[in-house]
């Protein structure tokens, strides 16, 4: 009984954890993409990079949000990348699940990732940190 208990308690501990960190939009920097890397040319003033894979359930949710965000910011890319045929770049951008968004400044810089779906109203405010004001 103590071990069903045991893991009973770990499993929520771990979901809990999960739940909160899932969709959440972090800094990240210091890696530059260019279009030939994503396989597509560089929105205007910003690129969202979502990695996804076949059978990834909530990749299907990112991809509507992302291009309605895409749609609703002038000069905003929006690239798929599967994940499993560009397995090069996952690895140099340590991406360990999917979806995963990345939002490029025009100049390709990795401005901010996230992992698991990403909210609209958070891709919203990522991107207002990597276009500049005009």
């Amino acid at each position: 009984m103590w071990v069903a208990l045991a893991t009973l308690a770990l499993g929520t501990v771990i979901g809990v954890t999960r739940l909160r960190r899932d969709g959440r939009v972090n800094d990240a920097g210091g890696e530059r993409l260019s279009a030939d890397d994503l396989g597509a040319a560089l929105g205007e003033r910003a690129t969202l990079v979502q990695f996804s894979t076949a059978f990834c359930q909530p990749c299907r949710a990112t991809r509507r949000v992302l291009a309605d965000v895409s749609a609703l910011v002038p000069g905003v890319g929006h690239v798929e990348i599967d994940a499993e045929s560009r397995l090069d770049l996952v690895r140099r951008l340590d991406i360990t699940r999917t979806p995963t968004v990345l939002v490029l400044d025009a100049a390709g810089g990795v401005v901010k990732k996230a992992s698991g779906q990403p909210r609209k109203a958070d891709v919203l405010a990522a991107l207002a940190q990597a276009v500049p004001e005009t």
